[in-house]
Order: structure tokens, then C-alpha cells, then sequence
């Protein structure tokens, strides 16, 4: 099992309402981290209800000899709100990189990227590796949100995209509706050639993209958000559903066998949304 570390916060910003981006200090293995994959964050010493929580990983840079690890994540509740709270210099304990990331195959033209809320976290990273490892194929987003006051990271991934598709459930920005309808209007322009999907979001919306991409020629790969309490498999806490013949056998977890995921793999219900 590899040992929590100590990460000291480089720098911590409010981008949009309620949603911050969180820059550490973390060791050199870092590097090696891949995009869907995630980390354990707790704080150190405190007895606030703050234990550790899951964050998928935004971004890992290098700068000075030294490694970055960004996360942008969306205040939900009591310990993420104390979390908002840290300043430069504060130190948190630290567990990962851990779980299955996304798989891009070396040869993919094109790549689209569906993303609900701050599910755009795991995917502008993956859109930032795919830029400098897979020679350039072509990127597009789909990006949604409840209003614009939510809208999060969109400055960042559209410069990495050749087009970036905005919705909004209220139409304060672009398309009014949601991201899966918007998707839809698209959809016959990626299915049988070759492209890729990748997507991030709230249950809801990863139970409508299964039903839109089931049974057509494409592949789709997803990445759960899920609640959980050791990041490592042992506490069986955050167990999926899968279909028979996906991926492992009986519950698997989305912190060891995810969270990445074959979307038409995952057993949406009442278990897991």
C-alpha cells in the first residue's frame, strides 16, 4: 500500500461560484500520473469531519524542478467547505496517483470529450496529455452546466480544443438544455469512424449518454464519481454495478477497478445515482 505524503499548497483560487482550483507541492513520482486517474486528500491533525475524500486530478505539471498536482473541485458539503479554507503554506496528507485512468489507443483522429459540471476535471487532463503524447488528434468538447455561474473550467480546455460546445440547463450560455441533448444533436458525426468518447458527470447524465451511444459503433469510456473511504479497495464502499461480462466480476470497485469505465459496462440505477 503506498503511504499518504505530505503536500504542502502552492496556492488555492475561487474560479467560478463555489468551485476552486487547489495547486501542491507533491514528489517527482507524480509524474507518472494518468488522466481518470485520482487521489485521497485528508486533513492532517484536525478533528473536523474532513476525512479523506476522493478528487480526480485536474492537471500534473513540473516547473523549477519541482512537481505540481492541480485540483478543481466544487464545494458539496461541511469538509469540502473547510477544505476552500486552506491558504498557501497549509500541509495536506496526500494518497496516489490511484486507480484506472483512460486508455487512448496510440492511432485516434478524433477525440470528444463530454463533460457535466466539474466532471471537466479529469477530462481537460486528459485533453492536455493527448496533445503532447498521441501526435495531435483532432478535440472536441461538450460541456455543461446548470447555469452559467457554474460553468468551470472552460477558459482552460478551450485551448486545447478545436471546438468547444457549451450548454446550459437555463440557457445563460449557449445551447439551452443539457449536455447529452446537445451531444445528441452531434452524435451521427462520430459513431463508425474511428472516434473516441471519453465523459465525466453526475449519474444522471451518464445514464442518458448509455442510452444514446448503446448498440451504435463507438467507443465510450467514463469516469464514476463516487463517494469513498479508502481509495484502495479495501473498505468495499464504493462497489458499481456492472452488466455481466464487464469489467470484473460480481461489484468491482471504482477506486481499484475504476474508476474508469466502459459505459455500456456500468449497471445505472438506484445503486449508483
Amino acid at each position: 500500500m503506498k503511504p499518504y505524503i505530505s503536500a504542502k499548497v502552492v496556492s488555492q483560487r475561487e474560479t467560478v461560484g463555489g468551485h476552486f482550483l487547489i495547486v501542491l507541492k507533491v514528489p517527482a513520482s507524480f509524474r507518472g500520473s494518468s488522466p481518470g486517474q485520482f487521489v485521497m486528500v485528508r486533513m492532517p491533525n484536525t478533528d473536523t469531519p474532513f476525512l479523506s475524500r476522493p478528487f480526480s486530478i485536474y492537471s500534473v505539471y513540473s516547473q523549477d524542478k519541482e512537481t505540481f498536482l492541480e485540483i478543481l473541485y466544487k464545494v458539496a458539503g461541511r469538509g469540502t467547505a473547510v477544505f476552500s479554507g486552506l491558504r498557501k503554506g497549509n500541509v495536506l496528507n496526500v494518497l496516489g496517483p490511484l486507480g484506472k485512468g483512460f486508455d487512448v489507443p496510440p492511432q485516434c483522429d478524433k477525440i470528444v470529450l463530454i463533460a457535466g459540471g466539474v466532471g471537466i476535471a479529469p477530462l481537460s487532463f486528459l485533453a492536455q496529455r493527448c496533445e503532447k503524447d498521441h501526435n495531435g488528434p483532432e478535440i472536441i468538447c461538450y460541456a455543461g452546466a446548470g447555469n452559467l455561474e457554474s460553468l468551470v473550467g472552460i477558459d482552460r480546455i478551450e485551448g486545447m480544443c478545436s471546438a468547444v460546445k457549451i450548454s446550459t440547463d437555463d440557457g445563460s450560455w449557449g445551447y439551452r438544455g443539457t449536455v447529452t441533448e446537445l451531444f445528441s444533436r452531434d452524435m451521427d458525426l462520430y459513431v463508425n469512424n474511428g472516434s473516441r468518447l471519453y465523459s465525466c458527470g453526475p449519474d444522471p447524465m451518464l445514464r442518458r449518454l448509455q442510452e444514446l451511444v448503446e448498440g451504435r459503433p463507438v467507443v465510450c469510456q467514463v469516469s464514476l464519481e463516487e463517494r469513498m473511504a479508502c481509495g484502495i479497495g479495501a473498505c468495499q464502499g464504493c462497489v458499481v454495478k456492472v452488466r455481466s461480462g464487464g469489467a470484473g466480476k460480481g461489484l468491482p470497485r471504482v477506486c481499484k477497478e475504476g474508476p474508469v469505465f466502459d459505459i455500456c459496462e456500468v449497471e445505472f440505477g438506484e445503486d449508483n445515482g
